[in-house]
């Protein structure tokens, strides 16, 4: 199990991504936008979601840093822009952790299966830190 640093941004994470990979001299980023994804005949995605990052990650001195835009219409704060990812190949780990950090916090999402992991979900524990959850397999 790791825990990643997830950062959103107000729509500009495509040019902060090719920054940060600039700087740390990594690989560019590899972009998935929110029109790339798979969508839901009941609900048509906004015109000016389409183009906006959904996710990116850049290895970073070691360490997996996440990116994508928060959703328009979605609440954005400078500075309160950053999560944690709890990443796991162990789904009974991933949900004990989840169901013991959502005691007297907020659920955001509840763990279910996504097209990008098996188990996701999210979730603000009673100290107000903002938590992601992702089973990955380990399998491309």
């Amino acid at each position: 199990m790791a825990i990643n640093v997830y950062l959103n941004f107000n729509g500009n994470c495509r040019e902060a991504a090719e920054f940060y990979a600039d700087v740390f001299k990594t690989e560019k980023p590899q972009i998935m936008t929110f029109g790339e994804s798979p969508q839901s005949p009941e609900y048509t995605l906004p015109e000016e979601a389409k183009d906006l990052v959904m996710h990116t990650r850049l290895s970073i001195l070691g360490s997996n840093v996440m990116f994508s835009d928060v959703f328009p219409g979605s609440p954005f704060v400078e500075g309160n822009n950053v999560s944690l990812a709890v990443v796991s190949d162990n789904e009974e780990e991933l949900r004990s952790a989840y169901e013991a950090l959502k005691v007297g916090g907020k659920v955001a999402m509840e763990l279910q299966e996504t097209f990008w992991s098996k188990c996701y979900g999210s979730l603000k524990d009673k100290f107000g830190i903002e938590w992601q959850f992702s089973h990955e397999s380990g399998e491309v």
